[in-house]
């Protein structure tokens, strides 16, 4: 039998030919023959097939090969007996999992390689195709069943693969199919703006985006106007007068902040997944109904295009999205930071094809610079034929200047996040706070990210694959790098149905940002079950990362520990070690030493000493073990991974640490900074921890509580950076503990005048010593800044 050769989307002409000009996809359907919901499922169906490409082009190779054979194979493993129980023998159908919304992702790739050109299915699936979705219908998912199990499946994952293949197999379906499939996506999502099975509940953030594309594809398939009508006023909450409009700054719960925060779940951090999925969802909406009745035209959509370079771009290093806000996702074997960054990397191009300048030039420029230093070169290799094309024009457009990666530093007060971003390396730090939680786990995921937002530290290098290569399965879940932690074990948690967090229980975490370039970060970390306590800060300069500890107390009788690195050098990885010029062979324990040095890392300068534990090991595990989800379980083959690690052991006493870390750094360069550290530290107790560094001219404290320190005094908690520049002096100072209603500072600087501050800074004194009232009440942990020339 000759094999069957998929059929090209056919656009139309005529009135489709104005409405698909905004995405230059081919018009070919005749005119007569043209409706406008016609005009839309065809612009649909090209947006996720490619639309317009030459399928014997060799970039589009292993992509048409992937496609075919895996719905080659799902073809060829579809039951189709006549007393069928279930569609694939893997998925059985049962009242609580998800195993029927699986199945529906399943016919829908079978429907897209059907209607994508080039692909080489061995006979046309069509009928099996309409006789499995009308099995799903009668036995899984439709008007009259009750959800049961996770809501998700029921209201996002079912619909949208149910009503994506209703567009790309249309030509298969008979009209009573149609309005069949239609009756059971109206009955669970009847309103985008509220959630089925809990009606007082409003969307909100990324769940909101994707019920919008839900509906208004309802309403393409149905033609129905009002439906898509809904789906487009959705995303702007029409219905509450935008209370939940995904275009709209939020200063509580869910959606887009004005610092670039990006939260979903109430107080997670979560612009690498649920913000990823609003990104798309947007960027969809736009390319669907762009120049069409619905066409969205909210004035406040810059919240959303705004958004790619302020909550979006921060986190993307060169192709990959840090981990630090991508919640529980992290335990997925199949996703990781490179497939998230890629999937913003391509919602950025599909948004760049729908909006006007200037935002199109910069999305494509940003692009371009993420796909040409991605290290790994993956993203052309694993990316869909629409993704590929997008990819191709901006790469091959000569006039497209890729966006460099430059140095800035961001405090992201409203998520507990900062990214300190240098030339050849990228520092974060993930903190929780009474604000903000430690971590989400179930649904069967995340059963080991304990300690991820207490203080765990991201070096982002040349080694793009550090946090991609099976680390979250093989790393030492309990001595993360950055972290302050009890020895005693802990449990996977957080196994059974829906999700959950587990809650920080301190005030004081963020910090002050100074001219965006440096910063002052610190959290007050008491620990899940409140047995230990400790000050940490990060003092983020323009080479080296200045890490202090103070008040460490545990009450569990286990010892403590602080986690300096714990890094992934991968299955057989060499990296030297060497402890204060001593190349170390293994494992050992090194009472003050002065410093060490990693060999592709960097440096490590110990200038209070300390008990540190240098290690390496090989540590083996799986992804099933942190993650057995009903669609997101991970596999049981075993990985094994070798670590070096670097650890303060403070045991059962009060104690505290003090490291310099020096990314990069050469070992005689490190040896020469141990040596001439160029950074005082002026205080590292539970009341102020504080540095002054000759080579940057600052002077930064965070202070616990009122103190003072290096000639800075506080009336209050306070994080607090002084800089020196020629004849000016900047003060950056913000309340990070959101106690305080006006903070008194005062600064032993001889000071002339008053150059430029933000209304929120009253100059009280100036001449020998500088004193400021800053109202720092209702700035939830915001930088106010003041400039002053010198006397």
């Amino acid at each position: 039998m000759p094999p069957f050769v998929s059929r090209r989307v056919v656009i139309q002409a005529g009135l489709a030919a104005a409405a698909l000009a905004a995405t230059g996809l081919p018009t070919n359907r005749p005119a007569a023959a043209a409706d406008e919901f016609d005009v839309l499922r065809d612009r649909w169906a090209a947006l996720n097939t490619g639309g317009a490409f030459d399928p014997t082009d060799p970039a589009y190779r292993d992509a048409l090969t992937r496609l075919t054979a895996q719905a080659q194979q799902f073809v060829d493993n579809l039951i189709i007996d006549a007393d069928r129980t279930a569609l694939w023998p893997d998925l059985p159908l049962s009242s609580t999992s998800g195993n029927f919304s699986i199945s529906y992702t399943r016919l829908k790739t079978i429907a897209l390689a059907r209607a994508t050109p080039g692909t080489t299915l061995t006979t046309d699936p069509a009928d099996r195709l309409a006789g499995a979705l009308d099995f799903l219908n009668r036995r899984a998912y439709n008007e009259t069943l009750p959800e049961t199990g996770n809501w998700w499946f029921w209201e996002i994952g079912a619909p949208r693969a149910l009503l994506d293949t209703c567009v790309l197999a249309y030509d298969a379906l008979t009209a009573g199919q149609l309005a069949s499939y239609l009756r059971a996506v109206d009955r669970f999502v009847p309103n985008p703006n509220r959630r089925t099975n809990s009606p007082n509940l409003r969307e909100t953030g990324a769940n909101r985006v994707d019920k919008a594309l839900i509906v208004a594809l309802r309403g393409i398939v149905g033609k129905s106007a009002d439906k898509i009508a809904a789906g487009r006023d959705a995303l702007s909450d029409v219905a509450q007068a935008g209370k939940n409009s995904v275009f709209t700054y939020v200063t509580s719960g869910d959606g887009f902040y004005r610092d670039g925060s990006f939260v979903q779940h109430g107080n997670l951090a979560y612009v690498g997944t649920y913000g990823n999925v609003a990104l798309g969802g947007v960027a969809n909406l736009f390319s669907l109904l762009g120049a069409s009745t619905w066409q969205i035209t909210d004035p406040n959509r810059a919240v959303i295009l705004d958004a790619v370079e302020a909550s979006f771009a921060p986190f993307i290093v060169d192709n990959l999205m840090m981990d630090c806000v991508s919640g529980r996702a992290i335990s997925r074997e199949r996703a990781g930071d490179h497939r998230h960054g890629h999937g913003t990397t391509s919602s950025v191009l599909l948004l760049a094809g729908g909006v006007a300048e200037p935002y199109a030039s910069r999305y494509r420029a940003l692009a371009k610079g993420w796909i040409t230093r991605d290290r790994l070169a993956d993203y052309l290799s694993g990316a869909s034929i629409p993704e590929i094309s997008r990819a191709k024009a901006v790469l091959d457009d000569h006039a497209v200047r890729p966006a460099p990666a430059t140095p800035a530093h961001f405090q992201f007060y409203n998520q507990d996040r900062v990214v300190h971003r240098r030339p050849g390396w990228t520092f974060a730090i993930a903190m929780s706070s009474k604000r903000m939680a430690r971590y989400e786990w179930g649904n069967g995921e995340n059963l080991r990210g304990w300690y991820v937002g207490d203080g765990m530290t991201y070096l982002y290098n040349d080694d793009h694959a550090q946090f991609y290569d099976a680390y979250w399965p093989t790393v030492d879940a309990q001595r993360l790098p950055g972290t302050t932690v009890s020895t005693k074990p802990r449990q996977p948690h957080g196994t059974g149905g829906g999700t959950g967090t587990i809650a920080a229980y301190a005030d004081w975490a963020g910090g002050a940002s100074y001219r965006n370039e440096t910063g002052a970060v610190g959290m007050h970390l008491i620990n899940h079950d409140k047995t230990l306590q400790a000050r940490k800060s990060w003092f983020c300069l323009a080479d080296s990362i200045v890490a202090l500890g103070a008040g460490i107390a545990g009450t569990d009788g286990y010892p403590v520990e602080t986690v300096v690195e714990n890094r992934n050098l991968h299955a057989d990885g060499t990296a030297a070690l060497v402890v204060d010029g001593v190349t170390q062979p293994g494992d050992g324990s090194y009472d003050d030493p002065r410093w060490a040095h990693l060999e592709g890392v960097g440096g490590y300068v110990f200038p209070s000493g300390g008990k540190v534990r240098a290690r390496r090991e090989d540590r083996t595990g799986t992804w099933r073990e942190i993650n057995t989800g009903n669609d997101t379980a991970g596999s049981t083959t075993p990985y094994t991974r070798r670590y070096a690690s670097l650890v303060v052991e403070h045991g059962t006493e009060v104690g505290g640490y003090a490291y310099i870390l020096l990314p990069g750094a050469s070992t005689w360069r490190t040896a020469e900074r141990a040596a001439d550290p160029g950074v005082t530290v002026l205080a590292n107790t539970d009341e102020v921890q504080a540095i002054r560094s000759g080579r940057d001219h600052l002077t930064m404290a965070n202070f616990w509580t009122a103190g003072s320190a290096g000639g800075i005094t506080a009336s209050g908690p306070a994080s607090v950076v002084v800089g020196t520049e020629g004849r000016t002096v900047t003060v950056a100072v913000s309340d990070p503990s959101r106690t305080v209603q006006t903070l008194r500072l005062s600064v032993d600087k001889h000071i002339r005048r008053l150059s430029t501050a933000d209304d929120t800074v009253t100059v009280v004194a100036t001449g020998r010593q500088l004193i400021l009232d800053i109202a720092v009440d209702g700035s939830r942990g915001a930088t106010h800044t003041a400039t002053f020339l010198r006397g």
